[in-house]
């Protein structure tokens, strides 16, 4: 063993200060990240845009007419545009970073003599890593003990057969074979980064960390987070194509006809190049980008990590939410609460633990790891503790063999050294029928006895059964069978445990169920403790599948079964896999829960996985689009309720873009028809998107969720983006507002206004009504005065800025010059805020009245795309 790591060995852990040195010297146990986009990438990215290079041709253009300040002022737009984009594109950077690393690998590491869970990528050499079942290992490992471990290397052999780990015997020194840590092979006693752990427990010497472990040497990338929605993505591309295509036609268009008419080509480039800004939708793909990031990390405040962005679209579509009972409904707190056998009993309140229960409570302690995780165990462990305080500090027999949890035997044992040399006494526990299995019970006596659960668990206790072997003979341990049903076991009693129901379950239940979202328990507890919880809870407890029903049924048949069950019980791990699959098939949008390594195909197949980062696997996780860090079903719920308004908020700003572009580009367009002189020029442009992308990507995206964003029912998944009465709705409110810029425009011209007063007053109005259309889109039902009264302090900094430069512009006489506006006296200034007014009341009331009629002309689950 290499002498870096031999202090972990020695002192049974590293300290945490020796751990920082090491970690500081060795770096973090990862591998390069050659995705991570760092500045100088994320400004070439913006630079290449071609709003950039537009704003630079309109700089080009102004110098070559001999406005220097102009173009200064239009480069200066440029430079402002691309640091804003770098800041919000950082910041999504910085957030999906942040996600990476609580999307890491865990380790659960021995430090300073206690157990403690850290991020993968902290272990160090020297590190004594605690592997069980469903882990993912994070780094290369000498076993120092083992309990029938099993480890799945195909990662790094190919191999899909798992093999089985063995430490080597205390004091002896490996064999040869075993001097080169490499992967494959029967009984070696090394782990390798990147396995998983299929069945057992062990403990580990960590020897290589990161590029040095054998994942490193081959090349492995971490797994990241994707930032795009493939779906979404394709149908901003449709907007992107569409508005380029009519941007670029109309342009050409515009720069031949101001060219032909008047003569002057600059000038119809520069009018062209207003025209193709105003037309060219560049804040979509920040939207997207911005929406995305920020999506994920208001998800991770609710304690949920998003693994897979895509997941919040799918969140607004769920219609069943399929969830474990323990852990996520329950508080995983288990507590004994009931002993049985024959005509004994007792609970907490009863005397202590005597005659026939102490048989039972010391068998089902030593069926126990010696240092329990599980709660039910560690529930064990402390009433043993409890009642048998002088036994519980001698010390254990030595463990001989364990037997973990097997798909055919629901139960698990463990052989001790009996106290005789070469004997040894079994213990197990587990369900009922599996230990009724392995002691062979009558028919009779089993019946009785699953009456005496039958009444426990309609009481909502979890049960299981105690069994313990006579003393075997055993010349080695190798004698001892393959399977603990192959071990005479005798029945020894009956052991129940009480898991209170989360406090903020039944609320989030019927939140759920107003949503038009089923809640469905697929637990693997008994089918009445499952109905006492779910009465508890909410859940329709009116039908009930267990394990062997759906066993016996075809696929039809269980379709039509999902359809009324809410309750599962009994349930094995290839069974969630067929119910998520079934109602699939019915056309319900799932979303499943799962911690466990059996549980991966069943979440994997949903359309959004839900893993528990608490207890669960490392393998579940990575199958999952969503982590719950804390377990809690009321997060999950939360994460429902942030997703439909994260969809609800992209969706405003669409439809905000859409609206804004078609005055712009009417103004742009519109002088050129009339033979009146450009009201705007790319520095008018670059002045409107210094609001419009804030306004787009930041203010909208801050907005809260709408009051009903849980009384309506799921959205239909293929429903688009902007269904049609959206995308008219959004055409309306920008040629209303053009409507009302061209009637002052073209009535002011006729006046004999003069040109710089007449570009002012548009301006001015133009910048007073697209505030007024950032108002308008908060909300897709809420009055004014609620969307006043509403928090947004993103919106409010934002309107205090615009209003600040625009007045500067309009009234600080260099600004005037600049920007090529005449004197804006009182009135006119008086009259833009009364057409800015009157045109917000206008669509504020056609909004009102356009939604009500919507939502009576829609019915079924498309009444769920609001």
């Amino acid at each position: 063993m290499p002498e870096a790591i031999k202090e972990g060995a020695a002192s049974g852990g590293l300290s945490a200060a020796a751990a920082a040195a090491r970690l500081k010297a060795d770096g973090y146990n990862e591998l390069p990240r050659p995705e991570q986009r760092g500045f100088m990438r994320i400004l070439f990215e913006v630079v290449c845009q071609p709003m950039f290079a537009l704003l630079i041709g309109g700089g080009v253009v102004y110098l070559l007419l001999g406005d220097r300040i102009e173009a200064l002022l239009l480069l200066g737009f440029a430079t402002l545009s691309v640091a804003i984009t770098i800041v919000q594109e950082s910041r999504s950077e910085r957030v999906l970073e942040a996600l990476r690393n609580l999307a890491s690998p865990r380790a659960t590491v021995i430090r300073d003599g206690r157990r403690i869970q850290i991020a993968g990528r902290e272990v160090v050499c020297g590190d004594l890593i605690v592997i069980s079942e469903g882990d993912r290992v994070a780094a290369d490992a000498t076993l120092l003990s083992a309990h029938d471990l099993l480890l799945d290397e195909s990662l790094l052999t190919g191999e899909s057969v798992p093999v089985r780990k063995m430490a080597p015997e205390a004091g002896a020194a490996p064999a040869a074979k075993h001097l080169d840590p490499v992967p494959g092979g029967e009984d070696l006693p090394y782990v390798f980064a990147g396995t998983l752990v299929v069945r057992g427990t062990g403990n580990a010497l960590v020897h290589a960390t990161a590029a040095r472990s054998e994942m490193g040497k081959i090349g492995h990338a971490l797994h990241t987070i994707e930032t795009e929605q493939p779906s979404l993505q394709k149908q901003i591309g449709v907007f992107v194509r569409n508005f380029a295509i009519i941007g670029g036609v109309v342009g050409v268009g515009a720069v031949l006809l101001f060219g032909f008419l008047r003569g002057s080509w600059l000038q119809a480039m520069l009018g062209g190049i207003a025209l193709g800004m105003s037309l060219l939708p560049e804040e979509f793909p920040l939207v997207m980008a911005v929406f995305m990031a920020m999506g994920a990390w208001r998800i991770s405040q609710a304690r949920v990590l998003t693994r897979r962005a895509s997941a919040i679209e799918t969140l607004g579509a769920t219609t069943v939410l399929c969830t474990d009972k323990t852990g996520t409904l329950t508080e995983n707190r288990m507590t004994l609460v009931a002993m049985l056998r024959a005509e004994e009993s007792w609970n907490p309140g009863a005397a202590p633990v005597s005659g026939g229960l102490q048989e039972t409570l010391a068998a089902a302690r030593a069926a126990c790891p010696a240092e329990p995780t599980d709660p039910m165990d560690v529930a064990v462990h402390t009433l043993f503790a409890r009642q048998f305080p002088a036994l519980a500090d001698a010390a254990a027999p030595r463990l001989l063999r364990a037997y973990g949890l097997r798909q055919d035997l629901l139960a698990v044992a463990n052989v001790m050294a009996g106290e005789a040399e070469g004997t040894g006494v079994a213990y197990a526990k587990g369900a009922l029928k599996a230990i009724a299995q392995i002691c062979r019970l009558p028919e009779d006596q089993f019946a009785r006895i699953r009456v005496q659960q039958d009444q426990l668990a309609d009481q909502g206790f979890r049960v299981l059964a105690v069994a313990k072997s006579a003393v075997l003979t055993l010349k080695s341990v190798q004698e001892l069978p393959e399977s603990p049903c192959d071990i005479k076991f005798e029945y020894v009693g009956l052991i129940a445990f009480a898991d209170p129901l989360r406090a903020n379950v039944p609320a989030a239940v019927a939140e759920c169920r107003a949503a038009g979202i089923r809640v469905v328990m697929i637990t693997g507890d008994y089918p009445a403790t499952a109905c006492a919880i779910g009465r508890q809870a909410g859940i329709d407890a009116s039908a009930v599948l267990d394990g062997d029903a759906i066993e016996a049924m075809s696929d039809d048949q269980l379709a039509v079964g999902v359809k009324t069950t809410s309750i599962f019980a009994r349930i094995r791990p290839n069974q969630k896999l067929r119910i998520v699959q079934s109602l699939k098939a019915r056309g319900e949008v799932v979303a499943m829960t799962g911690d466990g390594v059996n549980d991966a195909p069943a979440i994997k197949a949903a359309h959004i996985g839900i893993a528990m980062g608490g207890r669960g696997t490392d393998v579940a996780r990575e199958a999952s689009a969503i982590v719950l860090l804390d377990d809690d079903f009321g997060s999950i719920v939360k994460t429902i309720r942030l997703g439909r308004r994260i969809y609800d908020n992209l969706r405003k700003a669409i439809e905000y873009i859409v609206a804004v572009h078609i005055p712009i580009a009417g103004l742009a367009l519109l002088p050129l028809l009339l033979g009146l002189p450009l009201m705007l020029t790319p520095i008018h442009i670059a002045f409107l998107e210094m609001v419009i992308d804030p306004a787009c990507s930041v203010v909208l995206e801050a907005e809260g969720e709408e009051d009903d964003v849980m009384q309506r029912p799921p959205r239909d998944p293929a429903s688009p983006l902007l269904r049609t009465n959206r995308v008219v709705w959004a055409v309306l409110q920008g040629v209303i507002v053009l409507a009302i810029l061209a009637t002052i425009l073209i009535s002011a011209a006729r006046l004999g206004m003069a040109d710089d007063d007449l570009r002012a007053l548009v301006f001015v109005s133009l910048v007073l009504m697209n505030m007024g259309l950032i108002l308008v889109n908060r909300s897709f039902k809420a009055s004014l005065i609620r969307a006043f009264l509403s928090p947004n302090r993103s919106l409010w900094i934002l309107l205090g800025s615009v209003s600040v430069l625009l007045t500067i512009a309009v009234a600080w006489h260099p600004a005037q010059s600049l920007f090529h506006f005449g004197q804006l006296h009182w009135d006119d200034l008086g009259f833009s805020v009364l057409a800015g007014l009157a045109c917000l009341l206008l669509l504020e009331g056609i909004k009102s009245q356009w939604f009500r009629f919507g939502r009576g002309a829609r019915t079924g689950r498309t009444s769920g795309d609001a």
